[in-house]
């Protein structure tokens, strides 16, 4: 058997989900969990053979999960897609598989915020603002007036230094 194709993202799709045509707005335009009866997203962990496959859900939970034979024979799942479970209510370490994302749609719902931290893959859920500016390159002009009044506090510094000088002189002495 050869080895199965990695599923690309088809930026049409992707494109079409993103657009704010026909008026939705805000509106997530794939399936979402149904909160109601415990639905979650989880992440496929490991495919254990049997119709069985080890899910990371949203709860940070490690589940065994049951893929039922409708979507087994229409829609593979593999390690790293993204899936709303179904935990079982007699046996919280057990669930069953409801749907499978494509990562198309899985990319689209990273981008807007909709997945749990614990099963957000792609990372565009954290806003964190990588770029640190220490140096001072890429400041304007209003910052540079303002690194014309920092020789004063530079002043401040070196008397601060004096000071210490004359604590560990007398620790000494």
């Amino acid at each position: 058997m050869g080895r199965r194709r990695e599923e690309k993202v088809d930026v049409e799709e992707l494109a079409r989900l993103e657009s704010p045509e026909g008026g939705t707005g805000g509106k997530i335009r794939v399936k979402m969990p149904n909160k109601k009866v415990n639905e979650m997203f989880a992440l496929a962990d490991q495919i254990l053979g049997g119709r069985r496959v080890s899910v990371l859900c949203a709860d940070g939970e490690t589940r065994m999960a049951r893929i039922p034979g409708k979507m087994r024979r229409r829609q593979w799942v593999r390690e790293g897609d993204l899936i709303i479970v179904w935990p079982w209510d007699f046996q919280d370490a057990k669930a069953d598989v409801k749907h499978r994302y494509t990562k198309t749609q899985s990319i689209y719902l990273s981008r807007k915020g909709a997945l749990p931290k614990d099963v957000d893959i792609f990372g565009m859920n954290a806003m964190t603002d990588d770029f640190d500016d220490e140096d001072g390159l890429f400041s304007n002009d209003s910052d540079t007036t303002s690194t014309k009044s920092e020789p004063p506090v530079e002043e401040a510094e070196t008397e601060e230094e004096d000071d210490d000088d004359e604590d560990l002189d007398a620790l000494f002495s």
